[in-house]
């Protein structure tokens, strides 16, 4: 919830401030930097919460904390390039992926009971997917709105 809050502040705040210097919103550009400040945070929990995280990949998939720390790279890499018109849209595509690929981490987790902060199974259940999937669903359609779709 609280990628989804920042998400939202940055917008909110970014918009208003740029409404009122120039007399635009600047919605776009007000989308993209929401987004990028949104991954760059998140990316922050790769590193952070590494064994979490691990956690959090499904028992199938090699080379998790790996796959982990590239996951984070990739958000603030891919999260920058939204600054830069020229690389807009292929990082939004590239975030969709990303963010397709990344929803069912997300679902083992909430199925196993993973709380990724404290690397234990003492998560938020299978009932946290009513609020994180409409979630991803929203980062998917944002990307699209504000990078893809131009």
């Amino acid at each position: 919830m609280k990628p989804l809050i920042l998400l939202i502040a940055v917008f909110t705040l970014s918009a208003v401030v740029s409404k009122l210097s120039t007399g635009d919103w600047h919605s776009i550009f007000s989308g993209n930097l929401a987004m990028g400040i949104m991954l760059c945070f998140t990316a922050f929990g790769h590193f952070k919460f590494t064994k979490g995280m691990t956690m959090m990949v499904p028992g199938h998939i090699p080379f998790k904390m790996e796959l982990v720390y590239f996951t984070g790279v990739a958000e603030i890499v891919l999260g920058l390039a939204l600054f830069f018109p020229s690389l807009r849209y292929v990082a939004g595509v590239i975030l969709i992926v990303l963010f397709i690929l990344l929803l069912p981490a997300n679902i083992y987790a909430a199925i196993k009971n993973i709380n990724y902060e404290t690397a234990a199974y003492d998560g938020k259940g299978i009932g946290y997917l009513k609020i994180r999937i409409p979630m991803q669903v929203l980062f998917i359609v944002w990307v699209l709105y504000f990078s893809v779709r131009l």
